[in-house]
């Protein structure tokens, strides 16, 4: 698992290990991974020519001390200063290294193989400042490959929120944890590939951290396996309350995900039922309200239910009963924060961005620019599990506080009609499989992305209907291990 810290829990972690160490051993151990990156990313080093982009802070030392290292094995290594003041010991390693300071950046950017982001560090905010902006731009339109140390310039570490210029990065090396604004949009699109430097900092990180994002051994171990005296009801059942008469085809596609998702059965609720038992037959299917259906371990509810008065009324039903509902789609449309608050039994809300607005009064703007923000705040005024989509789905437990979990699986093809309630189907029949709230959305959307790469796999659009169809190879794949 992945995770994530915010800026003053790694100073503090910096700060305890500093006092072990010798003066200016961290920034060197810094220094040694980002070099040994630069490397990385170079056809060679000897005679490569680099760009250092130095501010006034310990990125900016960082830089000017991984580029000494490179410049002693015979790159040609310049520095362009752009802080108030240069880390004095790092410009000495330099110039002793046969490392120069330029004053002119654009020659020196226009031949670049490599150019590395020191400009701000992790506690920068707003933006790169107006002296910065032309040099940036130079860089980036240059021909090489920028590499950004801790964080690319002018990101927020904390939150991911971009407000001014940044310089996108085709890669980042961190040090000692992952900062959130690396794993969550937007500020994770400018970040590139993703390189972890251990400066030993594991030990005096506190164990909750404020982002995880879950990988295959996470899942192989969360995912429901029937055992031997396992039936159909001892699985689980899931109850749909999805689709309408304009929209028959939601309920097809939840009940697609809910059939893939782990439970013994699917109860279907709605008027959809002849075009559910067309697509899967083997779906439990009533025509009635849902507290008539009978007996469920979780329900799913709002998938292409329309605007009719029959929405809210089976959205009251469900959310009436004694066991984990999810609410999606048009079933959020007015949810009530109080109903759902006084419920004893979990509840989890899967809204995009422009759902997330109407639920907060705000602008869909201002969701997709304070995404963690934004779902922290959800679960806590629902007291509710929410699982934010978008290009980053984030995940937050109820009541807004603990680690929020990012999905890091997905591809930009899986924003495609009905593949959101692919997902709510999938999710609901985790519930109704036994996972806690939490652990059922973050599933779900990892193996929703990882299907989607999936159905993807030769390039080119899909459908939410090959999602659907693939999801029984990404589980495969994650309890294989592959």
């Amino acid at each position: 698992m992945r995770t994530a810290y915010r800026v003053e829990t790694v100073r503090a972690a910096e700060a305890a290990l500093m006092a072990r160490l010798p003066e200016g051993a961290l920034m060197q151990r810094a220094a040694a991974g980002l070099a040994a990156a630069c490397r990385g990313v170079l056809p060679r080093v000897y005679g490569a020519r680099v760009v250092l982009l130095v501010g006034s802070g310990d990125n900016g030392g960082d830089a000017l001390y991984a580029g000494a290292r490179l410049a002693r094995r015979g790159a040609g290594v310049s520095a362009v200063l752009l802080g108030s003041k240069a880390h004095t010991g790092g410009l000495a390693a330099l110039r002793a290294a046969g490392g120069r300071v330029v004053d002119d950046p654009f020659d020196a950017l226009a031949v670049a193989d490599l150019v590395v982001d020191g400009i701000t560090g992790i506690g920068g905010r707003g933006g790169l400042r107006p002296e910065a902006v032309p040099v940036a731009r130079a860089a980036r339109g240059s021909d090489a490959v920028v590499l950004a140390v801790d964080l690319p310039s002018g990101v927020d570490a904390d939150t991911g929120e971009v407000t001014g210029e940044v310089l996108r990065a085709d890669a980042t090396v961190t040090f000692g944890a992952y900062k959130p604004g690396l794993l969550v949009d937007p500020a994770r699109e400018y970040a590139g590939a993703l390189h972890l430097v251990d400066i030993g900092l594991t030990d005096f990180l506190p164990g909750v951290p404020e982002i995880e994002a879950l990988q295959h051994q996470d899942l192989a171990h969360l995912l429901p396996v029937p055992g031997a005296a396992s039936d159909k009801y001892r699985r689980g059942v899931v109850g749909v309350v999805a689709g309408s008469v304009r929209y028959p085809g939601a309920a097809v596609l939840a009940v697609a995900g809910a059939l893939r998702g782990g439970a013994g059965a699917v109860r279907y609720v709605g008027p959809a039922g002849d075009a559910v038992l067309a697509a899967h037959p083997e779906t439990l299917v009533h025509s009635g309200r849902p507290e008539q259906a009978g007996r469920v371990q979780a329900w799913v509810v709002g998938p292409g239910l329309g605007e009719g008065p029959g929405a809210g009324v089976a959205v009251d039903e469900v959310l009436a009963s004694d066991v984990p509902v999810l609410v999606d789609a048009d079933g959020l449309r007015g949810l009530d924060p109080e109903a759902v608050r006084a419920r004893r039994a979990p509840t989890l809300l899967t809204p995009h961005a422009g759902e997330a607005a109407a639920l907060l009064g705000v602008s869909r703007d201002a969701v997709e620019a304070g995404r963690l923000a934004s779902v922290r705040e959800l679960a806590a005024r629902f007291g509710a599990t929410v699982l934010l989509k978008g290009a980053t789905t984030l995940v937050c437990g109820a009541g807004g506080t603990g680690a929020v979990r990012v999905n890091p699986t997905g591809t930009p093809w899986l924003a495609t009609a009905g593949s959101g309630d692919v997902l709510s189907g999938l999710a609901g029949s985790l519930l109704a499989a036994g996972l806690p709230p939490l652990d059922a959305a973050s599933c779900a959307a990892y193996l929703h992305g990882l299907a989607a790469r999936r159905a993807s796999a030769g390039g080119g659009p899909i459908t939410a209907t090959e999602v659907a169809g693939a999801l029984r190879g990404a589980w495969g794949d994650v309890t294989a291990g592959e």
